[in-house]
C-alpha cells in the first residue's frame, strides 16, 4: 500500500477547500438529483439558528464507486455533513448533489427492532421500500448471504453479537438500493477484533457491488484501512482542510507498516487542527 498526500489550496490561512467551485447560491435546499452516481457539495455551509456555523464553504466531491473516509476532532460537523448528504437536514448556504436513487445512512448503533428477528428486520426495510411481498424472502436470504450471516435469519436480536447486529444494519442498508452508502462511525462500539473483521467485510462488498462509501470515524487508522481518499475536517467550523490519497489496488490490514506511517502523518495534522481551535 503506499500514500500520498494530495496538495490543497487556501482561500483563507486555515481553511484551505478541497476544489474551487462557483459561487454558492445565498440559501441552501434539498439534495439536487444528478445522473451517475457522484455526490457534489458546493459552498455548503450550515448553522442552526443564530447559532456559530456548524459547516462553513465545504467543496467536495465524491466520485461514484469510490470510498472516501471522513475524520476530524468532535463537534467538527461529519455527521452533520452525512445528514445533508442524506437528504435529512438542508444546507444553510449552498448545494449539495446526489444521484437519483438517494443515498442510505448507517449510524453507529444498528437500531434494530428486538421484537423482530434478523430476517424480519430486513423484511420489514423491504416492505417499507416497496418489495412485493412475494420477491421480499429471496431477497432477504441474498442479503443475509452478502454480510456472511446465512442461516442466521431466524435469530432475534438479543441473540446476535455486536459483530452480527452490525452486520444485520449494514444489509438492511444495501437494501435500500441506493447507489451511496453513508457510514457515521458504523463499528466504533465493537472490540477490536470485530472492527477488523468487519474492515475486512465492508471492503469485500464495495468491491462486490460498487457503491460509493462516505465513512466517518474518529479511528485514524480505521480510515487509512478503508478509504481510498482520507480528508480531514477543521474543527468548528467545519471546513475541509487536507487530503490524502491511499492506494487501494493490493490488501491492506490495520497493522500494516504503510498504514502505521500514514496514520501517524495524519494524527499529526489532526492534533495542530485541535491545537490551533483551542487557542
Amino acid at each position: 500500500m503506499t500514500a500520498t498526500r494530495t496538495s490543497t489550496s487556501a482561500g483563507t490561512e486555515g481553511a484551505p477547500h478541497v476544489a474551487s467551485a462557483a459561487p454558492a447560491p445565498t440559501s441552501g435546499g434539498a439534495p439536487q438529483v444528478v445522473s451517475g452516481g457522484a455526490v457534489r457539495l458546493r459552498g455548503v455551509s450550515k448553522a442552526y439558528g443564530r447559532g456559530p456555523a456548524v459547516l462553513d464553504t465545504v467543496d467536495l466531491d465524491v466520485a461514484p464507486g469510490s470510498f472516501v473516509c471522513l475524520l476530524g476532532a468532535s463537534g467538527c460537523g461529519k455527521s452533520t455533513l452525512l445528514s445533508l448528504v442524506a437528504g435529512l437536514e438542508r444546507p444553510t448556504v449552498g448545494t449539495v448533489e446526489v444521484p437519483s436513487s438517494g443515498a442510505a445512512l448507517m449510524f453507529q448503533e444498528s437500531a434494530l427492532f428486538p421484537w423482530l428477528t434478523a430476517a424480519g428486520n430486513l423484511d420489514l426495510a423491504l416492505k417499507l421500500r416497496g418489495v412485493p411481498r412475494r420477491e421480499r424472502p429471496a431477497e432477504v436470504e441474498r442479503l443475509l448471504d452478502l454480510v456472511r450471516l446465512t442461516g442466521a435469519g431466524g435469530k432475534r436480536v438479543h441473540e446476535l453479537s455486536g459483530g452480527m447486529r452490525q452486520r444485520v444494519a449494514l444489509a438492511r442498508a444495501l437494501g435500500q438500493q441506493r447507489s451511496v452508502l453513508l457510514m457515521d462511525e458504523p463499528f466504533a462500539a465493537l472490540d477490536a477484533i470485530t472492527r477488523d473483521v468487519l474492515h475486512s467485510e465492508l471492503e469485500r462488498i464495495w468491491r462486490e457491488t460498487g457503491t460509493t462509501v462516505v465513512f466517518v470515524t474518529h479511528n485514524v487508522r480505521e480510515a487509512v484501512r478503508l478509504g481510498e481518499r482520507v480528508l480531514l475536517m477543521s474543527s468548528r467550523p467545519g471546513r475541509i482542510v487536507r487530503e490524502w490519497a491511499v492506494d487501494a489496488s493490493g490488501s491492506r490490514r490495520i497493522e500494516d507498516a504503510a498504514v502505521a506511517a500514514l496514520s501517524i502523518e495524519i494524527t499529526d495534522h489532526l492534533r495542530e487542527e485541535i491545537r490551533r481551535h483551542a487557542r
